[in-house]
């Protein structure tokens, strides 16, 4: 099947036709009416490139440094969970693949393989993403169990006080299967069955509802700090100022994301404000982005804007769902070999090359000069 794919976009079309329509929909829909979901694809659409010719090109280097690890190209891996809905491999199929992509995974806390199983699959620099439950001396342990296990970083994800407003999982009453869990919390609150039960509504909300800690704020920064060594990300910055608050909390680095626009809808584009939030930081910690990249050019645009790297999600799930390990692969594949062209063709040789004077953003005119 993956022969056939040309681009990662064609990815969701092939798994749309492979998924049940419960597994498919909590994988590809948003929150509310899906404005922010489309809007994160669009806006990548209204940046334009600006490329420089007659450039020495002969020897590309899409290489970086992602906190202090040396990583093949500035295209990571999201927290993307319940992976085993789109294969009876699930985390550990992708996991295998972003090792051999030599980039970094972020295992999801919603994932249904352990931290440890994860680890088990070989040689590969990892993350762990975090949500903060209401039993703190359960998720003290997972993230101590993450630290054991070799994760290099606690990717904590700020913007869930409580689940965003995800219709179709409601009208489709999401359960996992009986075989499945939450891997990594799966007896939280003493109880292991709520994804599992069947309600009138999704379990998603039910769990969230019963299980998630909606008065999580800035100072549970330095609660994470006081209980591991690994630096933090937080996931789910997008103003300015709550970049400058992160920064003064003690993050290691920002992750600008809007949850994949799970959340709330009508948030903007991740990368319509990326560049306020790398201003904001003022080069203090990286800045990330994930959300609606599906191109090597979007990557391109995203580092012309300041980030140090993005997170791809729902075209990784989709390329699992088509082809398991091997679509999860072509899927890197195809974003590393389509930001290598962009890179070529805009006159970069290494990453560090690519600059503000590369794209125009839609408020900037065609004919506004960068010297």
């Amino acid at each position: 099947m993956s022969a056939e794919i040309v681009n990662v976009r064609e990815y969701e079309a092939h798994a749309k036709q492979k998924l049940a329509k419960m597994s498919f929909d909590y994988f590809s829909t948003g929150a509310d009416d899906q404005w922010s979901l489309q809007e994160n694809i669009r806006a990548f659409g209204r940046i334009r490139i600006r490329p420089r010719i007659l450039v020495d090109v002969n020897d590309v280097d899409l290489s970086t440094q992602v906190l202090g690890y040396r990583v093949s190209m500035p295209i990571m891996v999201a927290p993307t969970g319940h992976q085993k809905l789109a294969h009876p491999e699930g985390e550990l199929a992708t996991a295998r693949a972003t090792s051999a992509a030599d980039t970094i995974m972020v295992l999801s806390s919603s994932a249904n393989s352990t931290l440890e199983d994860v680890a088990n699959t070989g040689p590969g620099t990892r993350f762990f993403q975090l949500y903060i439950f209401k039993d703190r001396e359960y998720v003290a342990e997972v993230v101590r169990r993450a630290e054991r296990a070799g994760y290099k970083a606690i990717v904590l994800t700020g913007d869930v006080p409580r689940l965003g407003n995800r219709e179709n999982d409601k009208k489709n009453r999401f359960t996992l299967p009986a075989h499945l869990t939450i891997a990594n919390f799966a007896g939280i609150g003493g109880r292991t069955n709520l994804l599992t039960s069947k309600s009138n509504e999704s379990s998603l909300t039910t769990f969230n509802n019963s299980q998630m800690d909606s008065s999580v704020s800035w100072k549970d920064i330095g609660w994470l700090k006081g209980i591991t060594s690994l630096p933090i990300l937080i996931k789910g910055v997008l103003t300015g100022e709550d970049a400058v608050l992160a920064v003064r909390s003690g993050v290691d680095g920002i992750m600008v994301s809007n949850h994949g626009a799970r959340q709330l809808d009508f948030t903007p584009a991740t990368i319509s404000v990326l560049e306020e939030v790398v201003q904001a930081v003022r080069g203090r910690v990286p800045v990330f982005l994930d959300g609606g990249v599906r191109r090597g050019t979007d990557v391109f645009k995203a580092l012309a804007l300041g980030a140090a790297g993005v997170f791809v999600g729902r075209p990784v799930v989709y390329g699992l769902a088509v082809d398991g390990e091997a679509g999860v692969r072509k899927v890197l594949r195809t974003l590393r070999d389509e930001f290598e062209v962009a890179m070529m063709l805009s006159g970069c040789i290494r990453v560090q090359d690519i600059s503000r004077s590369h794209v125009l953003t839609e408020n900037e005119p065609l004919c506004c000069s960068k010297l």
